[in-house]
C-alpha cells in the first residue's frame, strides 16, 4: 500500500481582516459571569456606583434564576458579558444607548430605565461638584 499525504482542514488566517467583526467569545456560565461582573465593579467603579451596580446585578441574576427559555438565557448572558467587557475596558463612559436595544425593551424595562435616569439627574442636581 502506498502512503498518501492527507490534507485536513485546519484553521487559517485567510479571509480575516480588520474590517470583519471579531469572532464572538464563548458565553461564560452564569456563576463565573456573576463573579466577573462583581470583580469588574470592584476594580473599575467608585464606591457609590459599585453599590448601585452590585445590587442591580444581584437582583437581576436572582430574578432570572429560574428562566427556562434557552433564547432568553443566551440573550441575558450575552448582554451581561458585553457589559462586563465594557466596564473592564472603561469603554462605557459617555456611551449612548443603542436605539435597537431600546426598541426591543418591554414597558417595564423602559420604566426602570426612566427611573434610573431620574435618579442620576437628581444626584447630579444635589451634588454638582462630585465626579459622576
Amino acid at each position: 500500500m502506498r502512503q498518501t499525504l492527507r490534507l485536513f482542514a485546519s484553521p487559517s488566517s485567510l479571509g480575516t481582516s480588520s474590517t470583519l467583526n471579531p469572532a464572538p467569545l464563548a458565553l461564560l456560565p452564569p456563576i463565573p459571569l456573576y463573579r466577573r461582573l462583581l470583580r469588574a465593579h470592584r476594580n473599575h467603579l467608585d464606591r457609590e456606583k459599585r453599590v448601585l451596580g452590585d445590587s442591580y446585578i444581584k437582583s437581576e441574576f436572582r430574578a432570572h434564576r429560574n428562566v427556562e427559555n434557552p433564547i432568553h438565557i443566551v440573550g441575558f448572558l450575552k448582554e451581561w458579558q458585553m457589559y462586563a467587557q465594557q466596564v473592564e475596558g472603561d469603554s462605557w463612559r459617555g456611551e449612548k444607548l443603542d436605539t435597537d436595544k431600546i426598541d426591543k425593551m418591554s414597558d417595564q424595562q423602559l420604566g426602570q430605565l426612566y427611573e434610573l435616569m431620574q435618579a442620576i439627574q437628581k444626584k447630579g442636581r444635589e451634588d454638582p461638584y462630585s465626579e459622576s
